[in-house]
């Protein structure tokens, strides 16, 4: 499927060898995508491949003594060998220049070359149905009858609307003794339903995603019922009174919670640059010790991948165990000035960005209550579903999240009434300690995209188990 960059490859690879004769390390990252996104919703059908992926390219990566350089393009021909090695050094002689210079903003990169321990791989995840295979007509027709179905639910309804995304990236990481090949699919789906009563309309949202194809949208079809009803429940919410309650956070609730609370905090780019509170607690309780959170490959979602963009291997990084700091995530060079070792979290946008430390698959480990205990459990309280939004603070650990709604709990059962939109906030660690039960049966969802700040946007996804937290409500 992706002949353009094996026919590339030879050429590639003596890249590689041509740099290194110069440098002590070079490395190249060669990227090819494909994306695309159908809708379909009462404004009509739209098919695009605009805006999802990274586009197609390369980077080039180099060190010496005392530094690094990068170089990214996106057209490559064997005869550009003799050009590309020139510019290299002609990059790392300006920057040292300029560091010798003393120009604000650059320093000494304190970095040691790349063991580049010796290794290959070549693996592709796997898929049942290829959006590719299926194509446009009959994917259209399928989002066009689950949404006739949802319609058919209930009078009510305003519209339904539903969008799918499938991005295959396939990747290669050459460096003097790596030859790592890797293809990624991934689909996510989401269903959007808006119902009225009068002149109010409510809306409810949910998400799908796989590590796979366009089976996906089995799923979405399997929740119609479900997202109807809970569309039509929420035309009889109500405001919450602000305070601080009992709460119980679905899987989704919790996999924000994960995400923002200990997510960008950990991020060890940012304890470089001493812009999180999480570099001072490493050892240290942060959380109950029903409290494990793991982030990285161990698990099949939409951000899994079997090595990052700095050819590093991914695994399972421990964070958080038992309720103690245990370590952050993170990229080559930061884990290189930090003195530890990369994890794998080395992630760029596109082959045109620099290379973060960013989440991939980050999670709470599972427990063993069951939901029917928790809710039990709760004298007055609430359940918390359909998480919307979410931002943290990591310099000074604060989180404020969106939630859609809030199920009200009283003398251990629901009550049928619901609370809506709810706002989720706190200061991360009491929030954590708070958790006084875990569930036993996890889940994970991947249908977002994550920023650094306000760009740099990357595929993850998060999860858990239902908890029973403290949590103040506004």
């Amino acid at each position: 499927m992706f002949s353009a960059l094996d026919s590339l490859k030879p050429a590639l690879q003596s890249l590689v060898q041509a740099l290194h004769r110069e440098f002590r390390y070079a490395s190249v990252l060669a990227v090819q995508d494909n994306a695309r996104r159908w809708s379909v919703s009462q404004a009509g059908v739209n098919i695009s491949s605009q805006g999802f992926g990274g586009g197609t390219g390369f980077v080039v990566r180099v060190f010496d003594d005392t530094g690094c350089a990068e170089y990214s393009f996106n057209r490559f021909h064997p005869q550009d060998v003799p050009e590309i090695v020139s510019l290299m050094k002609e990059r790392l002689a300006q920057q040292n220049a300029a560091l010798q210079e003393g120009q604000p903003g650059l320093r000494p990169l304190a970095t040691p070359i790349p063991a580049d321990e010796p290794a290959t791989l070549k693996k592709a995840s796997p898929f049942r149905l290829d959006p590719r295979e299926m194509g446009d007509q009959a994917i259209i027709e399928k989002l066009t009858a689950i949404r006739q179905k949802s319609l058919a639910t209930d009078s009510r309804l305003l519209d339904a609307q539903l969008g799918m995304v499938y991005r295959h990236v396939r990747k290669l990481f050459l460096s003097p003794n790596r030859d790592l090949d890797q293809s990624i699919m991934w689909t996510t789906c989401s269903l959007a339903m808006a119902a009225t009563r009068g002149e109010e309309v409510k809306f409810c949202y949910h998400p799908f995603s796989n590590l796979g194809g366009a089976e996906v949208l089995d799923t979405v079809e399997d929740a119609v019922e479900q997202v109807s009803a809970d569309t039509i429940a929420m035309l009889e919410s109500q405001p919450i009174a602000p305070g601080e309650y009992d709460c119980i956070c679905d899987p989704d609730t919790t996999g924000m919670i994960v995400h923002e609370a200990f997510g960008h905090g950990v991020e060890m780019d940012m304890f470089v640059k001493d812009r999180a509170l999480g570099k001072s607690y490493v050892g240290d309780y942060v959380a109950s010790p029903l409290v494990t959170m793991h982030d990285g490959s161990a698990v099949d979602e939409a951000a899994t991948m079997f090595f990052d963009d700095e050819g590093t291997f991914t695994g399972d990084t421990i964070v958080i165990e038992k309720g103690v700091l245990k370590t952050g995530i993170c990229d080559a060079l930061s884990a290189a000035r930090l003195g530890t070792k990369p994890t794998g979290n080395g992630r760029r946008e596109s082959y045109e960005r620099k290379a973060y430390t960013r989440m991939t698959n980050t999670y709470f480990q599972p427990g063993g209550d069951s939901v029917e205990d928790m809710i039990a459990s709760i004298d007055y309280g609430f359940l918390l579903q359909q998480p919307s939004s979410g931002m943290e603070d990591p310099k000074n650990w604060g989180i404020q999240c969106m939630v859609d709604m809030a199920r009200e709990i009283k003398d251990g059962k629901l009550t049928g009434r619901i609370f809506s939109p709810i706002v989720l906030s706190g200061y991360v660690p009491d929030l954590l300690k708070s958790i006084t039960m875990m569930g036993s049966d996890m889940k994970l969802s991947g249908s977002g995209h994550c920023g650094k700040g306000y760009k740099e946007w990357v595929k993850v996804s998060d999860g858990g188990p239902y908890i029973k937290a403290r949590i103040r409500l506004g």
